[in-house]
């Protein structure tokens, strides 16, 4: 007959009991905790582990306490308790407005946040793969490409948020009361006839035009750029200029070493374009992208440096002036450049943080 060994008893009866204690529960009451067998964890292992915990937990309650915040102000300033609205929250185009309107973005990011994202990419990679292969000063030249991409993206981030000549809109008006859709005025001798926008209900002044993406009237509208998401006019032509030229600036210091670090593959590595292909295809394909990029932003600021000579605009570049090829706004080549780049930056016609009255 079997008979039961009371030191094995009384050893399980222990392990169920530790197995008891060790299944608790949470606050929620719906997740349980138990303590698995001992593992071998080494101590280093150990701290790594405890410390990404950590900043997890510090990470997820700095978001909790910003979302938290934000919901506040949200509450604050658009909720039924905000006496008066804001131009900017009943604004009738397209824009994107942040910070109370403070900041003035398009309609679509999507332009934007590829153009972002391509630059810190590119960035990224340089430093990683590129700028670490360096044998001299490879810390000195990782950080000039780090602050030619601050420069880069700063740039960006100005002209997308910026207000870049929105004309303000005449609800009042219509065409009947105008009495009659045609009206010119007179530049320095020359008949420029202005354009009635229906939509804004305004004669334009001369070289401005109507934005069918921002659905605004903008004053010496250029263009609208689907790259950064923003129309390009008045206000903020120069800093679309300051970004073209450190983007160009950023894509040939980058380009360069790219180009420098497959030299050295092809010559001393002894190997061929595959053999490139295969040990550093980062490389490659990073001097590719760059190399078209390099091609696009200098044709386009080369376009862009003729039409400032002649002080044009890409949008009115072909426009006749009463049956003449006769530039009103010329004021030869030092007084052009002056206008276009040195001028004092005019403030918005358009608060768009105004009280509605």
């Amino acid at each position: 007959m079997a008979t039961i060994n009371p030191e094995s008893e009384t050893s399980a009866g222990e392990s169920r009991h530790e197995f008891e204690c060790s299944s608790t529960f949470t606050k929620s009451g719906f997740e349980k905790k138990f303590e698995p067998p001992e593992t071998k964890v080494p101590g280093k292992c150990r701290k790594v582990l405890v410390r990404i915990k950590e900043k997890l937990l510090l990470m997820k309650k700095f978001v909790e306490d910003r979302w938290a915040q934000l919901q506040l102000q949200l509450q604050h300033s658009c909720g039924p308790g905000s006496e008066r609205t804001k131009i900017y929250q009943i604004w009738p185009g397209k824009n994107v407005f942040f910070f109370g309107g403070r900041l003035i973005c398009g309609p679509d990011p999507r332009g934007l946040l590829l153009t972002t994202s391509s630059i810190i990419l590119s960035s990224w990679i340089f430093a990683v793969y590129i700028g670490d292969d360096l044998p001299n000063h490879s810390t000195l030249i990782i950080t000039f490409s780090l602050i030619l991409t601050l420069l880069v993206v700063g740039n960006m981030i100005s002209v997308s948020t910026m207000d870049p000549g929105i004309i303000p809109r005449n609800e009042q008006a219509c065409v009947e009361e105008v009495g009659t859709r045609k009206k010119s005025v007179k530049i320095n001798g020359v008949e420029l006839k202005l354009k009635y926008c229906r939509i804004c209900k305004i004669f334009r002044p001369p070289r401005s035009c109507h934005c069918a993406v921002c659905d605004n009237c903008v004053e010496k509208f250029d263009h609208h750029c689907p790259w950064i998401g923003q129309c390009i006019g008045l206000r903020n032509y120069r800093f679309y200029l300051m970004f073209m030229t450190s983007a160009l600036c950023f894509c040939i210091y980058i380009f360069a070493f790219c180009c420098r670090r497959i030299h050295r593959k092809l010559q001393h590595g002894g190997i061929g374009l595959l053999g490139v292909l295969k040990n550093c295809p980062e490389t490659l394909a990073l001097a590719s992208f760059l190399f078209a990029c390099i091609g696009f932003l200098g044709g386009l600021l080369s376009f862009h440096i003729y039409i400032i000579v002649i002080n044009q605009a890409y949008e009115n570049f072909r426009q006749r002036y009463s049956g003449t090829r006769i530039n009103p706004f010329d004021n030869g080549l030092l007084g052009n450049v002056k206008e276009v780049l040195f001028p004092p930056l005019q403030a918005s016609q358009v608060d768009f943080r105004a009280d509605v009255v």
